[in-house]
């Protein structure tokens, strides 16, 4: 038998600079390189040089450094992965934007209004892809509920939930005082921000009232922290939604949504590791997820996929991802609610989104059924 030529197409892979060698720069570069199809790490900064070695000789990545100034001028770089501090991150969305940089960055995108919008100003005006790391989008159980609220299985919502909490040990949260304030605002609760304003489309948050307090560590409280908070959002349709928070589940990771309307409801999440159950004296039993890593695992690698689809798009000049990733618009919405939720936790008193931040829908509102639009 003689063998027939094939020729295969040759694609060139998009080279991403990873910024952020912590555990969850250590899973996306995982990611990135173990399945991500497309996608090459090709080089890592951390200012712990023995962070970045680590992960680079588990990758077999040989280029790394200290100094993220080196992966942004690097040439070779099609992209940067910012998976460092969120104190970093609108500065290194600008740096990369200057450098001509398509960006993926997690959440949040900045930590004051002011620094976002400087940097999203950048962005659009280098006209790179930016993209944010609202994973529960690409869950697929929460997509499902975002396609049946397009497809009017709901109606208009009217109210909406989501919920975080993370799992957590019956000796409660470990070193509590290393908790910057704010981060169950800001850095947790920032999701559910996100998944409400989503599951909400075509609508901005217009009014908030946030309720916190240490809980499971009310030691650490002196030094603000705030370990569990509920809060309540009034949106532009009328819809109202409450998220809700705690550091310290102890029977696993928990992540739910749901929304309700005038033509029904959908749910979402959960903290269940699968369908098995186990019967036995001691009662039912199901294992749950410890890591959202574990949670969102798929979720986590979508996102990534779907952000070097689009670097690929348009640096090729090939079609483009039929579907947006979370932008700018997302992330200003998502962190106008969480800055306004810290303001309303120190003063007692609702908040108007709108002295916060003057915001826009990020996506056109979608056709309803069976109630008022």
């Amino acid at each position: 038998m003689t063998y027939v030529e094939h020729r295969v197409a040759e694609e060139l892979p998009v080279r991403v600079g990873l910024i952020g060698a912590g555990w969850i720069g250590n899973f996306h570069a995982e990611s990135l390189v173990q399945r991500v199809p497309g996608a090459q790490l090709e080089a890592i900064a951390d200012p712990a040089l023995s962070a970045v070695e680590a992960l680079a000789s588990r990758l077999g990545t040989t280029k790394i450094t200290t100094d993220a100034a080196d992966v942004l001028n690097d040439p070779h770089v099609d992209a940067i992965l910012i998976a460092a501090p969120a104190r970093f991150h609108s500065a290194l969305i600008a740096e990369a934007a200057r450098a001509g940089k398509h960006v993926f960055c997690e959440k949040p995108g900045g930590r004051t209004m002011e620094e976002l919008d400087e940097a999203l100003a950048k962005s659009e005006a280098a006209g790179i892809v930016l993209q944010f790391g609202f994973n529960r989008r690409y869950s697929a159980d929460f997509a499902a509920a975002r396609k049946l609220i397009d497809d009017g299985a709901v109606g208009t919502p009217q109210l909406l939930r989501s919920l975080t909490r993370d799992p957590g040990t019956a000796s409660g949260i470990a070193n509590p005082e290393r908790i910057a304030p704010g981060t169950i605002f800001l850095e947790t609760l920032i999701h559910d921000f996100d998944t409400l304003n989503w599951l909400n489309p075509g609508t901005v948050p217009v009014r908030v009232h946030a309720v916190a307090d240490a809980l499971v560590a009310p030691e650490a409280k002196a030094g603000g922290l705030l370990d569990t908070a509920v809060v309540t959002i009034t949106y532009s349709n009328g819809a109202i939604a409450v998220a809700e928070a705690n550091f310290n589940a102890l029977y696993g990771y928990d992540v739910r949504g749901e929304v309700f309307g005038s033509a029904g409801m959908v749910e979402a999440g959960g903290s269940r590791a699968t369908n098995t159950k186990s019967y036995t004296s001691a009662g039912i039993t199901s294992a749950t997820t410890r890591l959202n890593v574990d949670l969102f695992h798929d979720a986590y690698t979508a996102e990534l996929s779907h952000f070097v689809q689009a670097v690929r798009s348009r640096r090729d000049n090939l079609e483009a991802p039929g579907v947006h990733g979370p932008g700018g618009g997302d992330a200003r919405n998502a962190l106008a609610v969480a800055l306004a939720s810290i303001r309303s936790a120190e003063t007692g008193q609702p908040v108007d989104v709108a002295s916060i931040a003057e915001l826009r829908p990020a996506e056109p509102a979608v056709l309803r059924v069976g109630g008022n639009a």
